[in-house]
């Protein structure tokens, strides 16, 4: 029997000489795969290629960012698609061994599209998770084990499945990837009564920088700590979740009541941010905010949207609104009383009659050119501020703005009891979009405006630092596209982590030291130098 040693030699020789006879970094990757593995598989059939006809449709099929499938974007040599967890861990070994960079996706959704192009970095793979959807519910145990792969919806409709009275708190759309939703938190319209997707998660299983897959004891407690909101692809390719389930009442109440300027639409928002985060925390109501041509004029207006879920019967609900919410002026003739998972659905966009089972199609069907940001709001935002916004607003083709409200159970969380450290003092989160169909030819200016109303709003939102969210990734911060090292990164580290950052620094440089997973705005490891981290409190991370 061949020694291990013996087998590091020969797999050298081969890939040398395969190298040397082709420059097929799929057909190494093959050969590499086929060596690693246990039992010989049909690896050819899960490596996409831009010679085979369906490359583009595989790297297009969860990408919603238009600007990062131009002809221009740099392509990947291509795209592998595992069918097991074995295979994640022979494409980790294999994509060190061969010197081509990994990027990682379970989803696509991906705002700067980090997670299917390179802009730094070449040759790259794209290891796509999107076959990787096992779901396994354990009603005895109230969790349920999510294989990465799988989207947020799909977990929704198998809880469903096995019980009307159980769900899970995270995302509001339904066709994010599990695998990078919850490493940045996912929030979704019961975090104000049970907190992120990522503070109800029991265990994980990941495959590491080694090639090994660790579960929560293998991996260790700040291992645990930093995948649950620490950002995606930076300690490890993320597997499997398991997470609680949390209880939910038979009957939810829904509603979307919209006003107009004309309306007073000013003077509600202001109310909405004393009353969204400080009201019952069975109740949240976020606002959908952009411009809308005035009915019979050729003028624009500014529409403000209050989109709610209530996890209770509109008796209730409306009681609660009478007696903090009045402006809103709801009546009964505004709600709709429904299931848990008929609520997601329609929080989610569906028209009322979509049966459940469209959340197993898992694919976005939402793409666009678009450019995103975030912020946090902790003081209300004064009327004369929000008149100037809506001035803003007006001058842009389709920007659209999103505030999700806060408090209630993200309340009592420790900014630190996981990475994610937008809690407490938090009143609501904005999301900034620019949304545009003529591809490149404009892209600058609307870029460009969606800069300068971020710079607007500086003296409104959070200060020291500014913090933003990182599941919605912005390369402006820092303004460096690649900001991979620790000097670099404190800027945009500092408002995705806040204080967090440091200890994140500190794991990556224990699991991750020669930065295997990593893209434009990953944790950093500390130079081998020993460079040491001091945090606000001059406490010194050894």
């Amino acid at each position: 029997m061949l020694s291990p040693s013996s087998h590091l030699a020969i797999l050298v020789l081969l890939l040398s000489v395969s190298l040397a006879a082709s420059a097929s970094y799929d057909a190494n990757f093959v050969q590499c795969l086929s060596f690693y593995s246990d039992k010989a598989a049909p690896f050819y059939a899960l490596i996409y290629t831009p010679k085979n006809v369906s490359f583009s449709s595989i790297l297009e099929s969860s990408a919603q960012n238009l600007r990062y499938l131009v002809p221009s974007a740099p392509k990947p040599e291509f795209i592998f698609t595992p069918l097991t967890d074995s295979h994640v861990q022979v494409a980790v070994t294999c994509s060190k061994k061969l010197g081509i960079h990994l990027r990682v996706r379970s989803g696509g959704h991906d705002y700067e599209g980090l997670s299917y192009v390179s802009g730094v970095e070449s040759p790259f793979m794209i290891l796509d998770l999107s076959k990787l959807r096992a779901i396994d519910v354990d009603m005895k145990d109230n969790s349920a084990w999510i294989q990465a792969g799988a989207t947020i919806g799909e977990v929704y409709y198998r809880i469903y499945e096995k019980s009307s009275v159980h769900g899970f708190p995270a995302g509001l759309c339904t066709s994010l990837g599990v695998g990078g939703h919850i490493t940045g938190g996912a929030y979704g319209s019961m975090m104000r009564k049970y907190g992120l997707g990522a503070d109800n998660v029991l265990d994980a299983k990941l495959v590491d920088a080694n090639g090994q897959i660790l579960d929560r004891e293998a991996m260790g407690e700040d291992l645990f700590w930093a995948i649950r909101g620490g950002g995606g692809a930076s300690f490890g390719i993320l597997l499997w979740w398991k997470i609680k389930l949390v209880p939910v009442p038979e009957t939810v109440t829904v509603f979307t009541v919209t006003r107009s300027l004309e309306q007073d639409a000013t003077k509600i928002l202001h109310r909405w941010q004393e009353v969204a985060p400080s009201i019952d925390e069975d109740l949240f109501i976020r606002v959908i905010i952009q411009p809308a041509t005035v009915a019979n004029k050729t003028e624009r207006t500014i529409t403000t949207s209050y989109n709610a879920q209530f996890l209770g019967g509109a008796d209730r609900l409306l009681q609660v609104m009478k007696e903090n919410f009045p402006e809103l002026g709801l009546t009964r003739k505004d709600l709709l009383e429904t299931s848990w998972i008929k609520s997601v659905l329609y929080i989610a966009g569906y028209p009322n009659d979509t049966p459940p089972e469209v959340l197993l199609q898992g694919k976005s069907t939402f793409k666009n050119y678009f450019k995103a940001k975030s912020d946090f709001v902790r003081e209300p935002i004064p009327e004369t501020g929000l008149e100037g916004l809506w001035q803003r607003l007006l001058e842009e083709d389709s920007p659209l703005m999103i505030w999700n409200p806060y408090g209630g159970m993200m309340s009592k969380f420790s900014e630190s009891d996981i990475p994610f450290p937008h809690r407490n003092g938090t009143l609501y989160k904005i999301q900034y979009l620019s949304l545009w169909q003529d591809g490149d030819k404009n892209a600058t200016k609307h870029i460009d405006w969606i800069r300068k109303l971020y710079n607007y709003m500086t003296p409104y939102v959070s200060k020291f630092p500014r913090e933003a969210y990182v599941n919605y990734r912005d390369l402006d911060l820092g303004m460096n596209k690649n900001s991979t090292s620790y000097i670099q990164a404190t800027s945009w580290g500092n408002m995705y982590f806040k204080d967090n950052f440091n200890r994140l620094v500190k794991i990556k440089t224990k699991v991750d030291p020669d930065n295997v997973f990593r893209h434009e705005q990953s944790i950093p490891p500390l130079p081998v130098s020993g460079m040491k981290l001091q945090d606000k409190k001059n406490k010194t991370w050894e």
